[in-house]
């Protein structure tokens, strides 16, 4: 019974977002309406990174002693020069990694 939800839900979340791409071809917007748009993803996306590397438990700004910080400027420095998403990825993981489990302990 619970898999089946699970299973109906995503793919009623997948149908849903796969219409919109489907139905909305690109002749149907003007040059001014993709411009706009295609500044979304950059707006959006220091809205979900910034909790999680700037907000502790209780929600207050934690920027002593974080280690979340020196790794995601380190994985920035690594994506900057290698424009590789993967080096990226892996590269703040194991700087991370490094910092809670061997310099923060």
């Amino acid at each position: 019974m619970h898999w089946s939800t699970i299973i109906y839900c995503g793919i009623v979340t997948y149908l849903t977002r796969f219409s919109m791409i489907f139905l909305l071809k690109k002749d149907i917007l003007n040059e001014k309406t993709k411009k706009v748009l295609s500044f979304v993803p950059s707006a959006i996306f220091p809205a979900i990174i910034f909790p999680p590397i700037f907000l502790d438990s209780t929600g207050s700004i934690d920027i002593e002693s974080n280690p979340k910080i020196l790794a995601s400027v380190f994985a920035i420095i690594i994506g900057y020069f290698t424009r590789s998403i993967i080096g990226t990825i892996f590269a703040g993981l194991i700087s991370y990694w490094f910092l809670i489990f061997v310099y923060y302990q």
